[in-house]
């Protein structure tokens, strides 16, 4: 059997494999990815945050999404019937980048493989890992290439960036249920046909259609615009009596004051994709000879666009991590990793659930504004989620219900004088 050897193999092309192989060949390491499928490809996950453009940078694969013309994305609306609240990125409490990208996925997946294969890394499409064997941290996977021959690829550390195929929680029983309430998501592209001209018209947006139901709008630089609803999957499962995706979708844009006209009865680009209870965690992030990056280990949900963020930030650390380790340095996996990264996570699965709690909304959509408040929630939103001088990161577990809960007895005490 054919067999290669290499310092580091690397599941996966989506932007955590690509933004740790270049990062390993940046820095002198032999490094090999395969990847399952063929690009380009449908995926989800079109809405960025500012804090993954420190890792494009630092990977150096900015200069070549940049210049791809994708959609800017300076900021967030959130919409609550004629309620507006609006963040805007360039003012966030504290330091880091002020904007981001809002891409169609499969073109700025593929720009980026294009990207590591012009770099000189060997990027693989259409090889599937069939199984893996570990002897100490050393490590020898099976692939299966498109033309069904197989090979073994020997390294000295794997990095699973496979997303949702988990490649190494399926072979290695690491999957665990998420601590999330079960949420689906129905999604498809539209011909923005209707849209606005500005910023109304290229904002992303979320439109809450009940406290745990919201609509996505996310307007692409190519004249598309991804749409999808977000919710409780016994109700995203009630939109269609026979699981009609094109059917629950359309039901569900006609539930939207705001959007109806600019959405309702335009055609779908493509049959829409039903994301059923998507939320993901696993038992450990890391393991002898291998981590877990992005997908493959945490998914937590889509209101506010952290699924990108973690993966690049995860698939960077892990390259560093693996970088030093090499030199003969001593690293601490469990805290420099997965400690870090679960503080990170901390943070936005207690956002994500006071989102459907409705005590994040309160904040939001309270008049007056407190602009200091909003800053520093910006600051959260646009992934900086371990500048623990900030008081909403430090104090996330309480901060945000508590707040909460003195609006609505003020509101209460106001309705009571009235």
């Amino acid at each position: 059997m054919l067999k290669e050897f290499v310092d580091v193999l690397v599941i996966g092309a989506g932007p955590s494999g690509c933004v740790s192989a270049a990062h390993l060949h940046n820095n002198g390491v032999k490094v090999k990815i395969v990847e399952k499928t063929k690009f380009p490809r449908l995926v989800v996950g079109e809405s960025l945050i500012p804090r993954v453009m420190d890792h494009f940078s630092e990977a150096g694969l900015f200069e070549s999404l940049d210049a791809m013309n994708f959609e800017k994305k300076l900021g967030a609306r959130f919409i609550r019937g004629e309620e507006i609240c609006i963040f805007d990125f360039s003012k966030k409490y504290g330091e880091g980048w002020d904007w981001t990208w809002q891409v169609p996925r499969a073109d700025f997946d593929n720009t980026m493989a294009q990207e590591v294969i012009r770099k000189g890394i060997n990027l693989e499409f259409e090889s599937e890992v069939v199984s893996i064997s570990f002897e100490g941290k050393k490590s020898i996977t099976l692939i299966k290439d498109v033309d069904g021959n197989f090979k073994e690829v020997h390294a000295n550390f794997v990095i699973d960036s496979s997303g949702y195929g988990r490649v190494l929680p399926r072979l290695l029983d690491l999957d665990t249920p998420s601590k999330l309430d079960p949420h689906s998501a129905i999604f498809t592209h539209v011909v923005d046909v209707n849209r606005p001209a500005g910023e109304e018209g290229t904002l992303i947006s979320f439109d809450i259609l009940e406290t745990e139901v919201w609509l996505w709008v996310i307007p692409f630089s190519n004249g598309n615009t991804s749409l999808g609803v977000v919710g409780p999957t016994h109700f995203i499962n009630a939109l269609s009596e026979n699981n009609d995706t094109r059917e629950a979708l359309n039901n569900a844009v006609n539930l939207s004051d705001f959007y109806i006209k600019r959405f309702g009865g335009v055609p779908f680009n493509f049959e829409p994709v039903k994301l059923e209870n998507y939320s993901r965690s696993v038992k450990r992030m890391y393991g002898d000879g291998f981590a877990l990056t992005g997908n493959s280990s945490e998914f937590l949900d889509p209101v506010f666009s952290s699924g990108v963020e973690f993966a690049t930030e995860s698939g960077m650390l892990a390259a560093k991590l693996y970088l030093k380790e090499s030199q003969g340095l001593k690293v601490d996996w469990e805290e420099e990793f997965t400690g870090y990264m679960r503080r990170g996570i901390g943070v936005f699965t207690t956002y994500v659930k006071e989102w459907y709690t409705g005590n994040l909304q309160t904040l939001f959509f309270h008049q007056p504004e407190n602009l200091d408040v909003k800053e520093k929630i910006c600051s959260v939103l646009a992934g900086y989620v371990w500048d623990e001088t900030n008081p909403f990161v430090k104090k996330h577990d309480n901060l945000v219900k508590n707040m909460a809960h003195l609006i609505n007895m003020e509101y209460e005490a106001q309705k009571n004088l009235s």
